[in-house]
């Protein structure tokens, strides 16, 4: 007699896909803030230094200082792709 069974169908490699999926989403979304952080850095830095601008900015905020840019490490990182063998 040969006894057989059944196991259900596994999910996990379905959630790990989705899984994997956000959190490509939200690395995208990270990279996009942090571009846009360092435009608006380097917009207010440049404000800071040409006139006119640089006048109005010594007059009203003395206390104004250049501020620093965002300055992770955006080397790539190796991947590892998990396959459903």
């Amino acid at each position: 007699m040969a006894v057989s069974e059944n196991y259900p169908q596994l999910k996990s490699n379905e959630n790990f896909l989705a899984l994997q999926s956000q959190l490509e989403g939200t690395e995208n979304r990270i990279a996009i803030a942090r571009r846009d952080y360092n435009d608006a850095v380097r917009d207010y830095n440049t404000t800071l230094r040409v006139l006119p601008t640089s006048i109005w900015a010594a007059t009203f905020y003395r206390s104004a200082k250049p501020l620093q840019p965002f300055g992770a490490s955006e080397r790539p990182r190796a991947r590892r792709r998990w396959s459903s063998t």
